[in-house]
């Protein structure tokens, strides 16, 4: 098998992972999170749009049928185990039970706020929940801001608008929160991260990437999936330093991870890929 990576996180792709249901398919796989189970929720485009695997690939369960639009995005999924599933096209960020059942909703479905009023949401992408509780949307491909709720789902703050310098923002691809309350954002269309404190005060960026898509935080390193290039997956230190990195084409350890969008690692520390374009599957990478 190929190593990816470098370092002490170095990685081998799992072969036809997961097991798929007969007839069954992704569809376009646009992002995945790992529940304290270390159940592994994937959120697809497809016909069954939230299917859950063990980390072996055994199918455990399946539900969201004919509920969301054709752009499902980002999928958080909640200390409690509670799922948030953001549809961009929908214009809605809404809180389900690991079953499906739906709780409350952010935003109202079909009905985009107006990009020039700043308000929730406008073609959001991801969500992520602070320590303290407090919710961030990354309202990404029209409103160019970052929205932050309270636990109760009180609008507190919002900040950002379209541009290319700091708390500015060409795309805002998603979004996660650390265990010190900063908020990371994938800046994908300015080949950065911006990197704020929970009142939207612009702390650094990280310029070494290439069109970030999805972040995920596991053991105090962030690991970001990257579409630009081809793709590939880097992981960071809180510092901003790399410590593991692979590109498609670059070799030693070439990949063919051409069309990444979201990842998601299990506590063993493997990391999941989900990927869209034509690949249109879940790629799981075991750490050696």
């Amino acid at each position: 098998m190929t190593q990816l990576g470098s370092g002490d996180y170095k990685y081998e792709r799992v072969e036809s992972w997961p097991d798929m249901p007969k007839y069954w398919e992704f569809g376009a796989a646009s992002d995945a999170a790992v529940n304290s189970e270390d159940e592994i929720y994937i959120f697809s485009r497809g016909l069954h749009p939230v299917t859950i695997w063990d980390t072996k690939g055994t199918f455990i369960s399946s539900w969201g049928e004919g509920t969301f639009s054709p752009n499902a995005h980002g999928i958080y999924i909640a200390p409690n185990d509670n799922v948030w599933l953001v549809d961009r096209d929908y214009h809605t960020a809404v809180e389900y039970t690991p079953g499906g059942e739906p709780l409350r909703t952010l935003g109202q479905k079909l009905a985009p706020s107006p990009s020039f009023q700043g308000l929730p949401f406008n073609m959001p992408t991801g969500l992520a929940i602070a320590p303290s509780g407090d919710m961030f949307v990354s309202d990404g491909y029209g409103g160019h801001r970052v929205h932050k709720f309270s636990a109760d789902g009180e609008l507190l703050l919002s900040w950002g608008k379209q541009g290319t310098g700091p708390g500015e923002f060409a795309l805002l691809h998603n979004v996660w929160v650390d265990k010190n309350s900063r908020v990371f954002i994938c800046d994908r269309e300015n080949d950065r991260i911006q990197i704020f404190d929970d009142n939207g005060d612009f702390l650094e960026e990280w310029t070494d990437v290439s069109k970030p898509g999805d972040l995920w935080i596991h053991d105090d390193l962030i690991y970001c999936v990257e579409q630009g290039g081809h793709g590939g997956v880097s992981i960071w230190t809180h510092a901003g330093e790399i410590v593991s990195r692979w590109k498609v084409d670059e070799g030693p350890g070439k990949t063919d991870l051409w069309d990444g969008h979201g990842i998601t690692v299990d506590s063993e520390g493997s990391i999941y890929v989900t990927e869209i374009g034509q690949a249109e599957r879940v790629s799981k990478f075991a750490r050696i």
